[in-house]
C-alpha cells in the first residue's frame, strides 16, 4: 500500500482546515513542497516538508477523536456570530483544531463527535455511508396518529425532497415526546418535517451518530474515544 498521501487530505488532518480550504489554498499558490509551490492533486510522503503561508505544517502524531455534548445556545462552528459561544470553546486550545461530523443547530443539544481523522468524518457525514443517527425530542403538541403514519411510512415532501423517518413515542408520553432515528442529516431535517405537518419541535437532542452514543456525559463535557 502506498504511503502518500493527497496534500489537501494531509493539510486538513494537519491543520484543521477543510480539504475545500487546502484546494483553495493550494490553487492560490499558498502551499509549497519541499520548496515548491504545490499544484492540485500533489501527494505527501514521509520526510516532505509542507507549507502553509509560509509556517511548516507538522504531522500530527495520531489523530484524536472525542465526542461533545453540545449545550443548548452554543454554535457548532468554528467562529462565533453575534456573540454565543461556539462548541470549540468548551475545549482545551490542543483540540481547537478538530473538525465536527454532523452539526447540531443553536437550539439543538446532544452529542457531536469531532476529530482529526479526515477518514472518520468522511463516513459519518457522508450520505452513502447512510450512518443511523437517533434524536429525542419534543413537540408543541401531541403528534397526531395519522402524522406519524405520514412521517414514517409514507414521508414528507420538503423543497430539498421528501423526508422519511422512524419515530417511536417515549414512554411516559402524552404524544409530545419522541425518539427520532434517521440516516441522513439535511439541514435542520427534523424540525423542517414536523413544521410542514403544523408542528413547531421545542426541543431537539441528538443521543447516537454512527456507532458512537452520548453515554453519560453531562453539558459542556467531552470524553477521547480510543477506538
Amino acid at each position: 500500500m502506498s504511503s502518500t498521501i493527497r496534500l489537501n487530505k494531509y493539510l486538513a488532518e494537519h491543520t484543521g482546515i477543510s480539504r475545500r480550504a487546502a484546494d483553495l489554498a493550494i490553487e492560490r499558490g499558498k502551499v509549497r513542497l519541499n520548496g515548491a509551490v504545490a499544484g492540485l492533486g500533489a501527494r505527501v510522503q514521509p520526510g516532505d516538508k509542507v507549507t502553509l503561508d509560509g509556517r511548516a505544517v507538522e504531522p500530527r502524531a495520531g489523530a484524536v477523536t472525542i465526542a461533545l455534548y453540545k449545550p443548548v445556545g452554543y454554535l457548532s462552528s468554528r467562529r462565533s456570530q453575534g456573540g454565543d459561544p461556539t462548541v470549540y470553546n468548551l475545549l482545551p486550545a490542543e483540540l481547537r483544531a478538530l473538525k465536527t461530523a454532523g452539526r447540531l443547530d443553536r437550539d439543538s443539544s446532544g452529542l457531536m463527535i469531532l476529530s482529526s481523522n479526515g477518514d472518520l468524518i468522511q463516513k459519518l457525514t457522508h450520505p452513502r455511508h447512510e450512518k443511523v443517527k437517533v434524536y429525542e425530542i419534543t413537540l408543541d403538541k401531541p403528534l397526531e396518529p395519522l402524522h406519524q403514519q405520514m412521517i414514517s411510512d409514507f414521508g414528507v415532501d420538503l423543497a430539498d425532497g421528501k423526508s422519511r423517518l422512524f419515530l417511536e413515542k417515549l414512554r411516559s408520553s402524552s404524544g409530545n415526546n419522541w425518539r427520532v432515528t434517521m440516516h441522513e442529516g439535511r439541514n435542520r431535517q427534523i424540525r423542517r418535517t414536523f413544521a410542514a405537518l403544523g408542528y413547531t419541535v421545542t426541543k431537539l437532542h441528538r443521543v447516537q451518530l454512527g456507532n458512537y452514543s452520548l453515554d453519560n456525559l453531562k453539558p459542556g463535557q467531552w470524553r477521547k474515544i480510543t477506538k
